[in-house]
C-alpha cells in the first residue's frame, strides 16, 4: 500500500515540479518496471517465457496512461481517492456478479461510499477538475480489471513481468503520437524510474501474490489506507491544500468501503494460512 501511495506522490511531483510530460512519464515508468521485473524473474530462475497476457497488459497501460494525464490537474489526495474509489467499485462489483452477498450493513456502506464520491465530484469551487476526475476514474476501472485478472495467476511475478513488457510498446506508441508535446528532464525521468522500478514493478508483484489469498471484496478493502497516505504525503511534501470537502468525502468513501469488509472471512482466511 505504501508503494501504491508513492506512485501518486511521484507522479504528481514529476508533473508539477519537473519538465516531463505525461506520455514520457508513462513510458519511462512502464519501461523501468519491465526491466526490474525481468531481472527479478531471471534471478529467481523462472522459465524463459514471460507470463501475463495482452489483455492484462492493455489494462495496465490504460491505467498508467490515464493516471499520468489525470495528475496534471488533480491534487495527490483527490486523485488517490478517485482512483481507489473506482478500483474498489470495480472489484466489489465483480464480487457481487460472481455471487458474493453483502449484509445490510455492507450494502449501507456501499451507499455511503458512493454518496462520498458524488459529494467530492459535485460542481463547486472545491470540486476537482472534471477532465482529470474522469481520467482517474477510468484509470481506477482499468486497475480493477488488471487486479482481478491477476487473482487466479499461478505465477504472479512472471505474469506481472510479462504484462509490463507487453505494455511498453503501447506506451512507446503513445509517446510517438504525442511527440510534438514531448518534454523531459533528469529529475522527471528519475521520478518516473522510481515509480516504475520500485512503486510499480515490485509493488505489483507483491500485490499479485496477495490477491491469491483474498476475496474480491476483501482485496478492495485492503487498499483503504492508500488515499490517506497519499493525501498526507501531498500535504507534507507538496504543500497541497486539504479541503473540508476532500476530508468529508474521504471519510464517507473509506468508511463506507470499510463497512463492506467481511471481517469473519478475513479471519478464517488468516487462520487457514497460519495452519
Amino acid at each position: 500500500m505504501l508503494a501504491f501511495a508513492a506512485n501518486s506522490l511521484l507522479c504528481r511531483m514529476a508533473l508539477l515540479h519537473t519538465g516531463i510530460d505525461s506520455a514520457s512519464f508513462t513510458t519511462t515508468r512502464l519501461a523501468a518496471g519491465a526491466v526490474v521485473l525481468a531481472l527479478i524473474v531471471r534471478w529467481r530462475g523462472s522459465g524463459p517465457k514471460p507470463g501475463g497476457s495482452w489483455v492484462s497488459a492493455l489494462a495496465l497501460f490504460v491505467y498508467a496512461a490515464a493516471f499520468s494525464y489525470a495528475y496534471v490537474s488533480l491534487t495527490t489526495g483527490a486523485g488517490a481517492l478517485l482512483l481507489f474509489g473506482a478500483v474498489q467499485a470495480t472489484m466489489i462489483g465483480h464480487g457481487l456478479w460472481r455471487g458474493e452477498r453483502l449484509s445490510a450493513l455492507q450494502q449501507l456502506g456501499l451507499v455511503i461510499a458512493f454518496a462520498g464520491l458524488v459529494a467530492l465530484l459535485w460542481p463547486g469551487l472545491a470540486a476537482p477538475p472534471a477532465e482529470g476526475s474522469a481520467l482517474m476514474i477510468g484509470a481506477g476501472i482499468a486497475w480493477g480489471v488488471y487486479s482481478l485478472r491477476g487473482a487466479g495467476t499461478s505465477d504472479p511475478l512472471s505474469a506481472t513481468a510479462g504484462n509490463f513488457l507487453r505494455a511498453v510498446p503501447m506506451a512507446v506508441l503513445l509517446s510517438v503520437v504525442t511527440l510534438h508535446r514531448a518534454s523531459f528532464d533528469a529529475t522527471g525521468v528519475a521520478y518516473a524510474v522510481a515509480s516504475g522500478a520500485l512503486a510499480s514493478g515490485i509493488g505489483y508483484a507483491i500485490w499479485y501474490t496477495a490477491l491469491r489469498q483474498l476475496r474480491s471484496t476483501s482485496a478492495a478493502s485492503v487498499q483503504l489506507s492508500v488515499p490517506v497516505i497519499a493525501a498526507v504525503a501531498g500535504v507534507l511534501w507538496l504543500g497541497e491544500p486539504l479541503s473540508l470537502r476532500l476530508v468529508l468525502a474521504s471519510a464517507a468513501v473509506l468508511g463506507g468501503v470499510a463497512a463492506v469488509l467481511d471481517i469473519r472471512s478475513v479471519r478464517v482466511a488468516a487462520t487457514r494460512h497460519r495452519t
